[in-house]
């Protein structure tokens, strides 16, 4: 039954995943290629651009790379050469994932919870990636970066995702890694929970973000309690 966000009266128990650094250990991998490249065509300074881009989507890290490096800075072609040499080092199920995954996945389906992945990555590259790694089991709806008009700040993906899933939009978890993520789920009304990867904990956030938990046991702990009450 699908029913609108905003006007479902029933309480039910949803969580909405990123899926970049904080189902896959992926944000690394990704910065690991574009150190190479740095290396190789002799560009500075990539972790200033780099950081920017966590938790956005693809025309809008296109967007954070020219404003830095100027408009003749060759993105596309960079860019094309580091998807190439991620998908040959990491499909297939090769994508190192977090730890706490499968416990948490487990114990959210066990106890009758709703979920969905929110990711600023391409759909067709989120199934690809959650399906090779034997998790799309798990997942109710998956929303990509490409599914929507705007990138996360904006909290447009987690409506996207909350009109999917049914239920109460300040009752949804969302679990992200990033500030910009963290920062869409706290526009939306969400609950936040914070898992740093890449980005610290900062002030902003820290006041944004409902938790702050070190890893997705913690994680777990936390939603098998409030599924409790």
């Amino acid at each position: 039954m699908c029913c609108s966000v905003f006007t479902i009266e029933v309480c039910m128990k949803t969580v909405i995943f990123d899926m970049d650094g904080v189902i896959f250990d992926s944000e690394h991998a990704v910065y690991d290629g574009w150190k190479e490249l740095a290396t190789k065509y002799g560009f500075k300074n990539l972790e200033i651009p780099y950081r920017k881009c966590i938790g956005v989507n693809a025309a809008a890290s296109r967007q954070i790379f020219l404003e830095f490096y100027g408009e003749d800075f060759p993105y596309d072609m960079y860019c094309a050469e580091q998807s190439r040499n991620y998908h040959a080092k990491y499909d297939n199920g090769n994508l190192p994932m977090k730890k706490g995954v499968h416990e948490l996945l487990t114990a959210l389906k066990a106890r009758g919870y709703r979920t969905a992945i929110a990711s600023s990555t391409r759909l067709a590259v989120v199934k690809h990636q959650i399906e090779a790694a034997g998790l799309l089991e798990f997942f109710d709806c998956i929303i990509g970066g490409d599914m929507v008009k705007k990138s996360k700040p904006d909290p447009e993906i987690f409506f996207k995702a909350a009109e999917s899933l049914g239920g109460a939009v300040n009752e949804m978890y969302v679990i992200e890694d990033s500030y910009n993520g963290i920062r869409a789920a706290h526009s939306a009304g969400m609950i936040p929970i914070m898992v740093p990867d890449m980005l610290p904990p900062s002030e902003e956030m820290e006041k944004k973000a409902a938790y702050i938990l070190d890893d997705l046991l913690q994680v777990k702990e936390l939603l098998c309690k409030e599924s409790e009450r």
